[in-house]
């Protein structure tokens, strides 16, 4: 073995050694217990970042140990194709380069995104094999790959033909940048300083408030939607409005008659108590239409603009001729933000605005864009979720599927109770089109392809069909991942053997947008042999948020990410400063950022390799929310596989002279000692795997590696080995050699490119091996007949004593070099213990002989070590 731990060095070779010899193949025999997690696929949008390996690596320790426990393991892994994400991010590639983003077609642009994704998947490979993850590449799926295509198009079919997809008019979160409908899930707010309007609205048919007045006074932050008018709202016990229920008013500037209404959403002591009901445009006011049967006015285009003619259309999203759709044509396609002054400017000028005031309110935009929502009324397709909800439900009610840390269960009933009909389409190029087809006649045609679609309903080639332009939602396609990435509904020999799989490891930002959904479409979808609901896994396990020190949430805006692969292989502070401002503007941010990052990287990062990288994984994976990064922990466990590499290395050089290393032999009571506590640790440390607590497993392993074997047990032998020969030494070899082998084997799935390395050099001294590699070999047992209480507590005595003496040589100043001899008070049991543990006090603390007296020690000089031994 080399004198220093380098790990770049071993973690290149040895990912060789396993890519060489095909440890990674997949193995399709059935008569092993089956084990199997399916990867959260990464987005295909950039590379993996710090939460990914987070995630990854302890996927990754649950597969080496199950392996190592006798399963055979699948990995299941594949990358997402993020719709939105993608599209965003490939339209402002091609902004940046000067093309004009109309200028492509649909064809053209989905290349240029799949050449993005060849060069992406081969970095997020490259980077996962950095990390060590045992995975067989040649099962490595992508969720628009042409299988995954037809399962999602047979899902879709599948669930339009039960009547639980459907087409319909409703009011959702437009995105006017990217012109498309955005999830709930989806939307952030930010909290803005806005400007509330006060405006007249003329009473009609000489009718007056009960204080006089010809008009009510109607508050908005939103001027420029009064063009979609369709009703003011009033509480019924406002005494102050309810005579006027059932007149009417006239809308300022295109004076559109519309309805005084009452409803007990008016709140009397909020604003003016008058609320303007604007249905296309605004959440609450769609369902006040819905409830009392409004007209409802679209006003603007796709990109946010005042449209020339309005879309009119009843309560139930039909087209409606009830209002005339003229908006005053001075305010023809202008920009929503534009229109909005111009109105205002108009109603000052028409003696229309009485007041305004600002207050600070939370605005809804994309956080992708920063575009923000405007309400829309549009075409778009839902699935009903009240069947699939109950399924859910019910699951994780009765068990069959178990959120490992219980917080997360009730956020999970919390969201399914309050569950709204899914709407899964989007108006973007990127993503799974919608297999629906539209004849002249507008019909609907559901199939997997036209030719089919054709085929089964007789459909000749010159009548025109056309496919529907919109895409599903991505997380349509990602709810199908366990099953359909592992072969249903073609291939199902490896789905049957593996599905449903053990465990999902996931973030609980995801919660709803995936793992939920994942949920639902699975049971709705797959069935058993008894032809009942499969669940997709059988555990969830949730993790915590990566943040940075400080506890902020690591991201690109904030300049705070740490990318795994600069801890690895290291990297300049010049070049960490570059990657966090890429793209950054020059601004207050931006400064903030280096000035941050040079406090933080004064020297840059050291290369540290994966192992030390992936055991700080395991020891911050707690049951905390939110995960503070260490640094300073991850060079903690560098010096911690530093510490492995030197005891292998002492242990190799003590081994490989030695003849007949095989053979039995009697062993040491501190060899027995040393046994008793690892297998000790063999049952923490099993334990602590299987409840998935990883901090647990490593703090363990950390601590009996680290404290029991190399400062204490090796210092303990030493002079065994040195001075005596070698018959009566062998016993304490085998017994070093036996205990290193049964560590490495522990630790291999947390750090499993050091310990591979350490076997590699070990197996040539071991004549009883049966595999040349330690991902071949069987996880320790734990044997009970191998605990020896007695002698734990005994050693715990021995070790206290040595200490006690140590630091009375420290504080009497008293050389290391100079022998002592020292006086314990006799006992039975301190007797007993000096006779079997008496060598290791001399050998230790350099005692040259030790006394045991039943007299009371008198002395003149102050050499009371503690209360029964002495100087």
């Amino acid at each position: 073995m080399k004198k220093k731990y380098d790990p770049n060095y071993i973690e290149k070779k040895i990912y060789s050694l396993w890519k060489k010899n095909n440890y990674f193949k997949f193995n399709k025999k059935k008569t092993k217990k089956k084990y199997c997690i399916t990867l959260p696929p990464p987005n295909i949008t950039g590379t993996l970042h710090m939460g990914h390996a987070f995630q990854h690596t302890l996927i990754d320790i649950l597969i080496r140990y199950n392996r190592m426990k006798g399963k055979n393991t699948l990995w299941q892994i594949g990358t997402d194709h993020a719709g939105i994400a993608t599209q965003i991010l490939i339209t402002k590639k091609i902004i940046k380069k000067g093309h004009d983003i109309n200028n492509y077609d649909r064809d053209t642009f989905i290349k240029k995104i799949l050449k993005w994704k060849e060069k992406y998947g081969k970095i997020i490979k490259n980077q996962m094999k950095r990390l060590g993850y045992f995975i067989d590449w040649d099962r490595e799926r992508f969720t628009m790959d042409k299988k995954f295509s037809y399962t999602v198009k047979k899902v879709f079919i599948n669930l339009y033909k039960n009547n639980l997809i459907y087409r319909t008019k409703s009011i959702v979160n437009w995105d006017t940048k990217l012109n498309t409908v955005i999830s709930d899930l989806e939307i952030k707010h930010k909290n803005k300083k806005v400007s509330m309007w006060y405006i007249k609205y003329k009473l009609l048919n000489n009718i007056k408030t009960k204080d006089g007045k010809k008009h009510l006074l109607i508050g908005t932050i939103r001027p420029e939607t009064i063009f979609g008018d369709t009703a003011i709202m009033i509480n019924p016990e406002d005494k102050r409005y309810n005579n006027l229920i059932g007149y009417f008013v006239k809308v300022p500037l295109i004076n559109r008659i519309i309805p005084i209404i009452s409803d007990i959403k008016a709140k009397i002591k909020k604003g003016s108590g008058c609320v303007k009901i604007t249905p296309a445009h605004d959440f609450n006011d769609y369902k006040i239409a819905i409830k009392y049967n409004l007209p409802m006015i679209n006003i603007f285009t796709y990109d946010g603009k005042i449209l020339s003619n309005t879309n009119v259309f009843d309560s139930k999203g039909n087209p409606s001729t009830f209002y005339d759709n003229k908006i005053p044509k001075s305010f023809h396609n202008l920009d929503r933000y534009v229109a909005r002054k111009k109105i205002i400017r108009k109603l000052k000028k028409n003696k229309l605005l009485k007041k305004k005031y600002q207050y600070n309110t939370y605005i809804p935009y994309n956080e992708r864009n920063g575009a923000i929502i405007e309400p829309m009324l549009t075409n778009q397709w839902y699935i009903k979720m009240n069947k699939l909800t109950k399924l859910a439900i019910n699951s994780v009610k009765n068990g069959n599927i178990n959120f490992i840390h219980k917080q997360y269960e009730n956020i999970y009933f919390s969201w399914m109770k309050k569950i709204k009909d899914w709407c899964i389409s989007r108006q973007i190029w990127w993503g799974h089109r919608i297999p629906v087809w539209y004849d002249e006649k507008n019909n609907i045609y559901v199939g997997q392809n036209e030719k089919k679609i054709r085929l089964k309903y007789n459909i000749p080639n010159n009548k025109i069909l056309k496919q529907d332009n919109d895409v599903l939602d991505t997380w349509f396609s990602a709810s199908m991942w366990t099953f359909s990435s592992l072969g249903w509904p073609k291939s199902k020999k490896i789905f049957k053997q593996y599905h449903p799989t053990n465990v999902i490891i996931s973030g609980f930002d995801i919660i709803f947008f995936w793992i939920a959904r994942m949920i639902m479409i699975t049971m709705y979808i797959v069935k058993d042999k008894k032809n009942k609901p499969q669940i997709p896994f059988k555990n969830i396990y949730i993790t915590g948020l990566i943040c940075d020190e400080n506890g902020e949430k690591m991201s690109k805006s904030k300049g705070n990410i740490v990318d795994p692969i600069d801890i690895i292989n290291g990297i300049s502070l010049n070049n960490i400063i570059k990657k966090r401002t890429k793209n950054t503007i020059k601004n207050k941010s931006f400064v903030k950022i280096i000035n941050n990052t040079k406090k933080k990287f004064p020297y840059g990062i050291k290369a540290t390799g994966a192992d030390p990288l992936r055991f700080t994984i395991a020891s911050l994976s707690s049951t905390n929310r939110l995960i503070k990064w260490d640094m300073n922990r991850l060079e903690g466990y560098k010096k911690f596989c530093n510490k492995l590499w030197n005891a292998s290395k002492f242990v190799i050089d003590k081994s490989k002279n030695v003849k007949y290393l095989s053979h039995k032999n009697d062993i040491s009571i501190i060899d027995k000692w040393i046994i008793s506590e690892l297998n000790i640790i063999i049952k923490e440390f099993e334990k602590s795997i299987n409840n998935y607590r990883f901090d647990i497993a490593a703090n363990k392993l950390y601590s009996f590696i680290w404290n029991q074997y190399c400062d204490w047990y090796i210092e303990f032998i030493k002079p065994i080995i040195n001075l005596f020969d070698e018959n009566n030494s062998i016993g304490t070899i085998n017994t070093l050699l036996y205990v290193l082998k049964i560590i490495l084997k522990l630790a291999h799935p947390i750090i499993p490119f050091i310990t591979e390395y350490i076997w590699q050099k070990l197996i040539k001294y071991d004549f009883n091996n049966e595999f040349n590699s330690i991902t071949m070999e069987k996880f320790p047992k734990y044997n009970n007949k191998f605990i020896n209480k007695k002698l734990n507590i005994d050693v715990i005595w021995l070790k206290n004593t040595i200490i006690q003496i140590r630091n009375f040589r420290v504080k009497r100043k008293i050389k290391f070099n100079k022998k002592i001899k020292i006086i314990f008070k006799k006992d039975d049991l301190i007797k007993k213990r000096i006779k079997n543990l008496g060598f290791f006090i001399k050998k230790m603390v350099n005692i040259k002989k030790i006394l045991i007296t039943t007299k009371d020690i008198k002395s003149t000089f102050n050499n009371n070590i503690t209360n029964n031994i002495f100087l």
